[in-house]
């Protein structure tokens, strides 16, 4: 290998990667997006300018029939009239607008062929231009899912290297101990009360009160239903009975 050819290598190394470093994808593909879209109106004038090429000789086609057609009528006319030397003249002229014609066909024809080439052409651009622009938004979208998902792994890494997982433990750690020792002093507690003492009291008081409720009801007259007691009346004998007891009272409080 000669030395200019390593030396063209070396400078194609360096500048070569300095180029590439330099290349953003991101922004090189929305570039060729726009360049995409900008060759459409490029195309469009190009086919037009061929299409009124062909409507021109179209247009030139039809005057040079119509000029034969006239031509010959007057070739025709001369020589029924017997003036053979205007015929001449008609059919000379004649057969230069007959070459004319024939050469304004084929150039149409050529013409017609490469408008319709134009337009074969254009249709198969449009469906390759919106596939590679489709591939251009769907590596844009994975790309900035990417990001996304670069910036989560270096916020996950962040939380690793400050140790917030390790203090996070740390303090989880110490408030469920916290609550562990809380609630263990809650039931040494409570077994430090006579909890049974404190039932029979709290049944002995429910019973006390029921006693009385009782006493007020039969003072009142009033049964369990809510309803008041009518008076029982007394027959003759417990009245005399009750009489005689009140008189023996009453004589041994007299004495």
């Amino acid at each position: 290998m000669s030395l200019w050819s390593r030396f063209s290598r070396w400078i194609k190394s360096i500048f070569g990667g300095a180029i590439s470093a330099l290349e953003d994808p991101r922004l090189i593909l929305e570039q060729n997006i726009r360049e995409l879209n900008d060759q459409v109106p490029k195309m469009n004038e190009n086919i037009a300018t061929v299409k009124a090429n062909v409507m021109l000789l179209q247009k030139e086609v039809r005057r040079y029939e119509r000029e034969i057609k006239d031509l010959t009528a007057k070739v025709k006319a001369g020589i029924q009239a017997g003036r053979d030397d205007i015929a001449e003249q008609y059919a000379v002229r004649l057969e230069s607008v007959r070459e004319a014609l024939s050469r304004t066909s084929e150039q149409l024809k050529y013409a017609s062929a490469a408008y319709d080439k134009a337009l074969q052409v254009k249709k198969a651009f449009m469906r390759e231009k919106e596939r590679k622009i489709q591939e251009a938004k769907d590596a844009l979208r994975a790309h900035e899912r990417a990001k996304w998902q670069s910036k989560i792994a270096d916020t996950l890494e962040q939380f690793e290297v400050a140790g917030v997982d390790a203090t996070h433990d740390e303090m989880l750690n110490r408030l469920n101990e916290e609550t562990a020792r809380q609630e263990a002093r809650m039931e040494m507690a409570l077994d430090s009360i006579d909890t049974d003492a404190m039932r029979i009291e709290e049944d002995a008081q429910q019973i006390r009160a029921q006693e009385l409720v009782k006493q007020f009801k039969l003072e009142m007259g009033v049964t369990d239903e809510g309803a008041e007691v009518e008076p029982r009346l007394e027959a003759p004998e417990e009245q005399a009975e009750r009489g005689a007891k009140t008189i023996g009272k009453q004589r041994s409080q007299t004495e």
